[in-house]
C-alpha cells in the first residue's frame, strides 16, 4: 500500500487574489482543509502545501493556498494531484476500507474466476458502486459495475493478497 492517498485535484484559478478551484474526494467535501498538511505531486515529489481557507462556490469547492496572492501564482498548482499521508486518515473499523485501497484489488468470484480489477468507485443514491475493468486475466475484458454492499455482494476483502471476493454472477 502506498504510503499516500489521494484525496483530491487542483483544478484552475478562480479569481484575481490566489483562489483555486479544487475537487475534493473527501465526504463532505470541505473536509480536504482538515489534513493539513495537504501534499501536492510535482513530477515525482510530494511537496507540502497549506491551504488557509477552503470554501463551497456552487457544486464544488475554492481554496486559497498558503503563499499564493494573486492569480498568476495559481496556475503552478493547477492540474496536481492533493494527497495526505496514509497515517492522516482517521482509523476504521474492521471490515471498513477506504476506496483508495480497494482501487487495483482483483475481484474473483465466489467459485474463484477474475472479472477484473477495481479501477475506481462511485456514489449512487442507494449504495456505492464499484467499476471493474476486465483484463487479460479475468473471464473476459468487460467492465461491470458491481453494487459494494457488504455480505449480499462483497463477500471478503484480502488487502494483502490484493483481492476481494464477491457473490456475483459473470454473465452481469
Amino acid at each position: 500500500m502506498s504510503d499516500w492517498v489521494v484525496v483530491g485535484k487542483f483544478l484552475g484559478p478562480y479569481g484575481v487574489q490566489g483562489w483555486i478551484k479544487l475537487y475534493s474526494h473527501t465526504q463532505p467535501m470541505e473536509n480536504i482543509g482538515n489534513y493539513p498538511p495537504l501534499w501536492v505531486q510535482r513530477g515525482e515529489d510530494w511537496q507540502p502545501v497549506r491551504l488557509e481557507r477552503v470554501q463551497r462556490h456552487g457544486k464544488g469547492l475554492v481554496a486559497k493556498i498558503e503563499g499564493c496572492d494573486n492569480r498568476d501564482q495559481v496556475p503552478a498548482y493547477s492540474g496536481c494531484e492533493i494527497a495526505i499521508r496514509r497515517e492522516q486518515l482517521p482509523k476504521l473499523q474492521a471490515d471498513d476500507y477506504y476506496w483508495s485501497d480497494l482501487e487495483g484489488l482483483r475481484v474473483l468470484t465466489v467459485a474463484g474466476d477474475s472479472l477484473g480489477v477495481i479501477s475506481h468507485l462511485f456514489e449512487t443514491g442507494a449504495n456505492d458502486v464499484m467499476v471493474v475493468q476486465g483484463d487479460a486475466r479475468s473471464l473476459d475484458r468487460r467492465e461491470r459495475l458491481i453494487p459494494y454492499l457488504w455480505e449480499d455482494v462483497v463477500q471478503a476483502v484480502d488487502l494483502q493478497a490484493g483481492t476481494m471476493t464477491v457473490d456475483w454472477d459473470p454473465a452481469f
